[in-house]
């Protein structure tokens, strides 16, 4: 049995509530004793133990993060500097583009993969989402590169690989390559734009669904397409959740059209998704509407944010810097309360916030994985306002070390 105390590190305890309204966070010096990567006694008294102690300092503790929508397959990351080319014909550009540009990149995607994976551990990250391409220019060859290097993580990280037929799964008839990829480390099946792309809404997504029951797996589709277009997507997705009984296995990755819709139209197809429990993962764009999150959220959708991607030929702008982004999510929506700001923090931690809207301590408790991170912050709320900087990270009740530079290192 391992047992180890991480001492000194500031938990949120209450609300200060001032004339009926929360207009601060209460926090204490706590100690946490942790046993075979679990939480079991925390305690405001200094233990006389000679048991492996870490000092937390004062910095705030927090649950770590998680970026639920990356492409660590396909990046510029690590390697020179290269903007994107001009887009001329939508999505197909990059698509097109895509068939000379992989075989390049394949040579070192498992390196720039493992790069990305170091930039998301010195972010307080122990958990990914990443989407890999499975089409017919690259077969499984980045599938290969992918779960390599993961593997060398899994002391330090969980993670999700999804089989993505970025180009079309029938466009690029890579149905049977997904199947491929579902016997060789993918994790979760994956689908593109079943209208704009594969141009059969029905015949992709009963495809995607039919995979997925088949390997007793999941679903994430990329659903780009805007207005009525989008949301007829969405209704017939939550029909197949619930046909191949996947109720809680689905997720919409992007779900553009939820920003396009009024509140009424919103509210109902909202309604279908929380019955079929599908949740939504965003970028929180700023070149087109941004998805409602609070609206979302009120009606009970669970909403992840993701970075999609780093630097590659889709986009430049990435930073694996997922307090940054809930940072812009709130300054998006205007949640610069106190207890707004707090609650952006669920957004990128799977839920988890330390908590709960009657300001009660929620997080972290005894018998909790000790997988979380200290902010140099004086609570959750001011870690997303101001962008609090990572100083430790732990999974499981391991101090993770970071392999990047000293300017990054945690």
């Amino acid at each position: 049995m391992t047992i180890q105390w991480l001492l000194n590190v500031k938990l949120e305890k209450s609300f200060d509530i001032e004339d009926g309204e929360i207009r601060g966070t209460k926090t204490e010096l706590c100690h946490l004793k942790i046993e075979d990567g679990k939480i079991t006694d925390i305690t405001n008294q200094l233990p006389d133990t000679h048991e492996l102690s870490i000092d937390g300092q004062g910095y705030l503790l927090l649950p770590s993060l998680k970026d639920m929508h990356i492409h660590i397959d396909k990046t510029y990351y690590g390697g020179p500097w290269k903007a994107c080319t001009p887009i001329t014909n939508g999505i197909f550009t990059r698509l097109d583009e895509e068939k000379k540009l992989l075989p390049k990149l394949l040579p070192t995607a498992q390196e720039r993969a493992e790069k990305m994976i170091e930039l998301y551990i010195a972010n307080g990250h122990t958990h990914i989402r990443t989407h890999c391409n499975i089409d017919p220019v690259i077969g499984l060859q980045n599938l290969e590169a992918t779960v390599s290097a993961l593997k060398k993580y899994e002391d330090v990280l969980s993670y999700d690989i999804v089989a993505f037929p970025q180009h079309g799964l029938l466009r690029s008839d890579s149905v049977q390559l997904v199947k491929d990829a579902m016997r060789n480390g993918a994790t979760l099946v994956g689908g593109v734009d079943p209208a704009t792309v594969d141009r059969n809404i029905e015949k992709s997504l009963y495809t995607i669904f039919d995979i997925a029951n088949e390997n007793n797996k999941g679903v994430d589709i990329h659903l780009h397409d805007p207005n009525s277009l989008g949301a007829f997507t969405f209704e017939r997705m939550a029909y197949y959740t619930e046909q191949t009984g996947l109720k809680g296995k689905a997720t919409i990755s992007h779900g553009i059209a939820l920003g396009d819709l009024d509140e009424s139209k919103l509210t109902d197809i909202g309604e279908q998704l929380k019955e079929q429990e599908i949740d939504i993962t965003t970028t929180i764009p700023i070149n087109r509407p941004t998805i409602p999150v609070p609206l979302l959220d009120k009606i009970g959708i669970t909403v992840s944010v993701g970075h999609d991607s780093i630097t590659d030929h889709w986009s430049p702008f990435g930073t694996g810097d997922t307090i940054q982004k809930l940072s812009i999510l709130a300054e998006r929506f205007k949640m610069s309360d106190e207890h707004s700001l707090s609650t952006a923090l669920k957004y990128g931690t799977g839920g988890i916030k330390p908590l709960n809207a009657d300001g009660e301590r929620v997080w972290p408790k005894v018998g909790d994985e000790a997988t979380m991170m200290l902010v140099d912050s004086s609570c959750s709320a001011e870690a997303i306002a101001r962008r609090g900087s990572i100083k430790s990270l732990f999974f499981k009740g391991k101090k993770v070390e970071s392999k990047l530079g000293s300017e990054q290192t945690i």
